[in-house]
């Protein structure tokens, strides 16, 4: 079955990688016809090495596939849904513990074969220059050029979008649950502010104290701490917007205490003095259930950022929602320019609504890209159909991811992995971390089930054997 959507109009994807080849697998298995762009081999990449679709390039691991995980509520979700890319993870699965790895080159042969044998998806190989120039024929379109998005392609979005609305660096802080911060050595107050001012009577930060023994110790430590080596052509300008925090303190051991870990306009209610140093903790949502480093965006290796960083006040037993990174990667300031079904603000382009799907709508990791391949598919289908797309559910993984990547509120935005830290409180607090979790899982579950079953009474699920 296909469905005309207006005349010699089809729907174009901009990027064969994750998020576009499913989107395109989902789109076509509707009935609706699909030009699917990809520049590769044509053009290549710093890190691609074929011109396959769905070509993994940085790990063959999907991660974890625990249920009781964010990652895992995800992976149920990608399969509740009928997701073409997780079918294949599936039958391309490698031994790799609790985790889903993938034999990469079957895994995208797999994916590549899918795409180019299908009647309803015309693989159109070269670089886009410009959204305009294929916006014409399209009655949707949905940009998923990824992380490594050309210059050309980059320049016409910021002209599109606005120039300050898309970076090309992702310098990004580590954010810790609130729940496994030691509140018994960190103290609430915003600078030159009594300790308790602010909204609703609490300071706007979370403070962690330094005494001078501690502060020379997590200094030493810090110089001396494993850093991730950047690729040639990520070096050139990465640090010249945002310093590392390790690269500050390398300028010299009192560095940062006039920087990121400054302690002026604070008193530590404790000794009634200022701190000989500080870091500052900012609540990363409303709900206040994460909080970001304020100004510790580093390049330093994963392992590396827990041993160091739980070395500061409070932070002994914290658990990292996020590790920060310092690396190229394109993306648009999503909280401004998406609404909730993925498509862009502010109206189409020569006709067609735009949609954008992967890390360039700043979702991090594999399964965060195709799921919002796979949301955006769902929501052109809607669209086209002349049917209103059911409310994805904040309680379920990519729910939670959405309404945060999309939230005007959200400040300073930078890319996110599905995590519970950004996931609504649960109605009750349980305190063991493992049946929290579980709690968790057991509610996306329920919020998943409702959401699927309004897909398929609005005739949006997928098609069974479609896959």
């Amino acid at each position: 079955m296909r469905y005309t959507v207006g005349m010699d109009k089809t729907i174009a994807i901009v990027g064969a990688g994750l998020a576009g080849t499913e989107a395109a697998l989902q789109l076509a298995s509707r009935g609706f016809e699909v030009s699917l762009y990809e520049m590769r081999p044509h053009t290549g990449t710093p890190v691609h090495t074929t011109g396959r679709c769905a070509e993994l390039v940085c790990s063959n691991s999907l991660k974890s596939t625990k249920p009781e995980s964010a990652a895992g509520m995800l992976k149920a979700e990608l399969r509740r849904l009928g997701s073409f890319v997780y079918a294949a993870a599936l039958k391309t699965r490698v031994a790799a513990g609790g985790a889903l790895a993938v034999d990469r080159d079957a895994f995208s042969s797999m994916l590549d074969d899918q795409v180019r044998l299908h009647p309803n998806i015309k693989l159109v190989e070269g670089e886009v220059e410009s959204l305009r120039s294929i916006a014409r024929t399209a009655a949707a379109m949905v940009v998923a050029t990824g992380p490594l998005t050309t210059d050309a392609l980059a320049a016409d979005l910021s002209s599109i979008t606005g120039s300050d609305r898309l970076s090309f660096f992702d310098a990004a802080a580590p954010i810790v649950m609130a729940d496994s911060i030691d509140y018994g050595k960190v103290f609430r107050q915003s600078r030159y502010e009594d300790a308790g001012e602010g909204p609703d009577g609490r300071g706007d930060y979370l403070n962690a104290p330094f005494t001078r023994e501690e502060y020379e110790e997590f200094a030493n430590c810090l110089l001396e701490a494993e850093r991730v080596i950047q690729r040639d052509f990520e070096t050139k300008d990465l640090f010249q917007a945002c310093q590392p925090i390790e690269e500050i303190m390398r300028k010299g051991i009192d560095a940062p205490r006039f920087g990121p870990l400054k302690p002026v306009g604070l008193t530590d209610p404790r000794t009634g003095r200022r701190p000989y140093a500080a870091l500052q903790l900012r609540a990363e949502n409303a709900q206040m259930t994460a909080y970001n480093l304020v100004g510790f965006q580093t390049n330093l290796r994963f392992a590396e950022q827990k041993r160091v960083f739980s070395m500061i006040p409070g932070l002994e037993s914290a658990e990292f929602v996020r590790f920060g990174v310092m690396h190229r990667n394109t993306f648009i300031d999503a909280p401004r320019l998406l609404n909730s079904d993925l498509s862009l603000r502010g109206g189409t382009i020569e006709g067609a609504a735009v949609y954008v799907a992967g890390q360039l709508g700043g979702t991090e990791g594999y399964c965060e890209a195709v799921r919002s391949g796979l949301h955006c598919a769902l929501s052109i289908a809607a669209r086209l159909k002349g049917i209103e797309l059911p409310a994805l559910p904040a309680e379920t993984a990519f729910g939670a991811l959405v309404r945060y990547a999309t939230d005007p509120q959200t400040e300073n935005y930078q890319p996110m992995h599905v995590n519970f830290g950004i996931m609504p409180p649960l109605s009750e607090r349980v305190r063991n971390k493992g049946l929290r979790y579980a709690a968790y899982a057991q509610r996306g579950a329920l919020a998943l089930d409702g959401y699927v079953h309004q897909l398929e009474g609005a005739g949006l699920a997928q098609r069974e054997g479609s896959r």
